[in-house]
């Protein structure tokens, strides 16, 4: 299969008509090869416009959604980034062609040694895959200048935005109330430690274990 004019279509087809902009975005889009995160049998599909499992109930975010987030997070060669969800490194690769550097959190150690061996063989060098539950972040290195969840939560949890340097963005698709619509959600640190968030577009995607909404209280 040809997958350089694949991406090259997925690009074109799917992010550019999607109001993705970003030309350091656009590149990074356009030069990790997709097709070398994902299980052999889906290799050839690995650029339609659909989440994709890479097993341990963990997913590729389908690409427009990917690329609508980091866009609204406005990453920039000076950013450490924090990814909660590594997965399979897809995003991990794509981030680290924009930022500084990437942490990449992940809970799977097999998920975890997959990725780091990916993103090796591809010469990708600024990714730190750090072990650890999702649903804590990664304390440890932080304040993040930004902060990007592979797949959608229930909630944004004070404990990680409290990891964002003031001025930081923190993206998430954020699942609606009763399994209703996602939204893609854009919350940035503010002065004095506030969190300010809105929502920017809809998107439903795979969800990501550990961030299920804490359910409410009924009187």
């Amino acid at each position: 299969m040809d997958f350089e004019s694949a991406r090259r279509n997925m690009v074109e087809g799917q992010i550019r008509p999607n109001r993705v902009t970003d030309s350091l975005l656009l590149s990074a889009l356009a030069e990790v090869p997709r097709e070398a995160f994902v299980p052999e049998a889906l290799k050839s599909i690995a650029y339609v416009d659909d989440d994709l499992a890479v097993g341990g109930g963990r997913h590729l975010m389908k690409p427009v959604v990917l690329a609508r987030l980091i866009q609204e997070a406005r990453v920039k060669p000076t950013d450490v980034v924090l990814q909660i969800g590594c997965g399979a490194g897809y995003a991990a690769a794509v981030l680290a062609r924009m930022a500084s550097t990437v942490v990449a959190l992940e809970s799977d150690a097999g998920l975890a040694k997959r990725a780091a061996d990916t993103l090796s063989g591809l010469g990708i060098d600024t990714v730190a895959i750090v072990e650890g539950p999702l649903e804590k972040g990664y304390p440890e290195q932080s304040p993040y200048d930004v902060i990007f969840f592979s797949g959608a939560i229930g909630e944004i949890s004070p404990a990680i935005a409290d990891q964002l340097v003031e001025g930081g963005r923190l993206v998430a698709v954020v699942d609606g109330p009763g399994g209703g619509t996602g939204k893609g959600v854009l919350a940035t640190r503010l002065v004095g430690g506030l969190l300010g968030s809105r929502e920017v577009f809809d998107a439903n995607v795979a969800p990501l274990p550990g961030f299920a909404r804490a359910p409410a209280f009924a009187f």
